[in-house]
């Protein structure tokens, strides 16, 4: 099978997993949950008391009125900048101060409820999201001040169905994920002699990613490892997947040597990584280890968000934070300094060929209205 083969059947399989939606209305859904985010924003600061009466501050001096967590300060930077960027908030450079911040209460951010939910649904997300959203907004003063962590409202009473539908139930990763799937079930197909296809995914997670592409593994020789730097999803997954009885388990830091985690060099054939290479604190350091983890003819298949979406910002960005006592690492890529998590699609292509990819593949299609989601899959060959 050519890579042209491999691209062809692959989006067709994602296509498929589009039925019956109207991608040309995503655009508008993101673009609500994104206003819905920015008014949680303004409501947060407006609820301190930050910019009344017209006026300014600096950034350090909005984060102590609003007592921020050292750890979260860089979280603060990033709204102050959204805010600025849409129009929302004034920012003078000569200064460095913030002022005229649009005006913004809870009674609006209670009568957004209904958009927001109206655009979760038409983006396939289930009534958990909305209310996970909802919760995480109305708790943004206590999440800042990291007086409650936000585990507590993504993994309520241990229940991984919120989260799941972060990373699965929804029409962008259903797509995706539909992908992922046809493009390891080729994979293992085209393979010749009776040596399995050995996959390694990557934060695995609450495997959201890992049931869709499973089924189309099971008739196969496969070894597949199922890794997370968290013993919490191991355990989750080993009882989830049972079933699978070519699933092995394991520890895998993608901040750590990736060569000195009991992974040999030149060992694997598909490294999956679904929404953690993000992570990184050096993408560029990573992708080159990845690299050395792969056999000859090895794939590596990525999931990334591409875009800062503003409801992340609101919510899952505080899982992204260093944790409690240790020191922010910061990013040492063409991010350090940024307070960005996320590459844009170009560079993520780029980053893959500087480390002697070849992208294979990248999808949705930058003139496809699903790209306004953000999100795309791409894959590289050795």
């Amino acid at each position: 099978m050519t890579g042209a083969d491999l691209g062809r059947r692959a989006a067709q399989a994602g296509e498929a997993a589009l039925a019956g939606v109207d991608r040309a209305a995503l655009p508008g859904f993101m673009r609500r949950l994104d206003e819905a985010a920015l008014l949680a924003m303004a409501a947060t600061l407006h609820g301190a008391g930050a910019f009344v009466d017209g006026r300014a501050h600096t950034t350090d001096q909005v984060a102590d009125l609003l007592r921020v967590a050292v750890r979260h300060r860089w979280i603060l930077r990033r709204w102050l900048t959204v805010l600025t960027r849409e129009g929302w908030l004034r920012h003078d450079d000569d200064t460095g101060r913030h002022h005229h911040l649009r005006p913004a209460s809870r009674a609006d951010l209670a009568a957004a409820t209904r958009d927001l939910d109206a655009a979760r649904a038409g983006l396939g997300y289930p009534a958990a999201m909305t209310r996970f959203f909802t919760t995480s907004a109305e708790h943004l003063p206590e999440l800042l001040r990291d007086e409650i962590p936000l585990q507590a409202l993504l993994f309520a009473d241990d229940d991984l169905a919120t989260a799941e539908a972060a990373y699965k139930d929804n029409v962008i990763n259903g797509y995706l994920n539909a992908v992922a799937g046809r493009v390891l079930g080729d994979l293992a197909g085209r393979r010749r002699g009776p040596e399995p296809l050995r996959v390694l995914e990557l934060g695995a997670g609450v495997g959201g990613t890992t049931a869709d592409v499973l089924p189309a593994l099971a008739d196969r020789p496969v070894v597949y490892q199922f890794t997370d730097v968290s013993r919490f999803f191991l355990e989750a997954a080993r009882e989830r997947f049972a079933g699978y009885g070519f699933l092995r388990y394991g520890l895998f830091d993608i901040n750590a040597d990736v060569l000195r985690q009991g992974v040999p060099a030149g060992s694997q054939d598909v490294l999956l990584a679904a929404n953690v290479a993000h992570n990184a604190v050096d993408v560029t350091r990573l992708l080159g280890g990845l690299r050395d983890l792969l056999a000859a003819d090895g794939v590596l298949l990525l999931i990334e968000s591409c875009r800062e979406h503003h409801q992340i910002a609101t919510s899952m960005q505080f899982l992204m934070s260093a944790r409690p006592g240790v020191p922010a690492a910061g990013s040492a890529d063409l991010r350090a300094s940024t307070d960005r998590i996320f590459l844009t699609r170009e560079q993520w292509l780029t980053q893959l060929t500087a480390a002697g990819f070849t992208p294979m593949l990248c999808l949705p299609t930058v003139d496809d209205p699903l790209a306004a989601l953000g999100q795309h899959v791409f894959v590289a060959g050795r």
